[in-house]
């Protein structure tokens, strides 16, 4: 009999078991803010909720950005199958934060919204981390990935950086006064970007390119 573990040494049934766990613990925040919610147990619902489902939102994103280097420091190549699933419940909590606001905090009141839109910073961040989201929900499924072709999907996919940066911002800008936490997922993604660049030399190839530009005659 042939075994199906492979190299990684992870069996489809381990990969399978764990992405049941995963999805079983992505799901537990939202279980628990729905309670909370209905019993009574926050003293400012709306503001608990909209805090907590952003929180989420961006613990995920960037779970979602450590697969990469995880898979390489292990050499567990199958935790590739479970980014899609991370990204989408990031993108869930992100769509609950945002409809939050709306309905809850802003009660759909389209003038304030606006002026929400336009003149706060850290709306504005926010907004853009659930633009840029949007297109790689849309396009995480396998019938997408074969219409768009592997390079045009990959080359999409790098929102996700302009996202992490976005809902980072987004909470630094939000906190006003103890900057702790904010402050530790941005850490945490300096890291994830500088072990990008380290991994796949973009810094040199950057530069060799800057070097050719400016030393090419006129």
């Amino acid at each position: 009999m042939v075994s199906n573990i492979q190299n990684d040494g992870f069996s489809e049934f381990r990969i399978r078991t764990l992405k049941t766990v995963l999805f079983i613990l992505l799901c537990l925040p939202a279980l628990s803010l729905g309670y909370a919610a209905f019993s009574n147990s926050f003293a400012d619902p709306i503001k608990e909720l909209t805090l907590t489902t952003g929180e989420w939102a961006l613990r995920i994103l960037l779970m979602t950005l450590a697969i990469t280097p995880l898979r390489r420091l292990t050499g567990w190549g199958k935790l590739a199958r479970l980014r899609r699933m991370l990204g989408l419940f990031s993108f869930f909590y992100m769509i609950s934060h945002f409809l939050i606001y709306l309905v809850l905090d802003r009660y759909l009141y389209w003038p304030d919204i606006i002026v929400d839109f336009t003149e706060r910073p850290y709306i504005i961040a926010g907004l853009t981390c659930l633009l840029a989201c949007a297109p790689l929900a849309i396009t995480s499924t396998d019938g997408m990935i074969r219409r768009l072709g592997g390079r045009m999907w990959k080359r999409l996919h790098k929102l996700v950086y302009l996202a992490a940066i976005a809902a980072v911002l987004h909470f630094l800008w939000l906190v006003k006064s103890d900057l702790t936490e904010p402050l530790i997922y941005g850490t945490i993604l300096f890291f994830l970007f500088f072990d990008r660049i380290r991994t796949n030399n973009i810094w040199p190839s950057f530069s060799e390119k800057l070097f050719r530009t400016t030393a090419a005659p006129n």
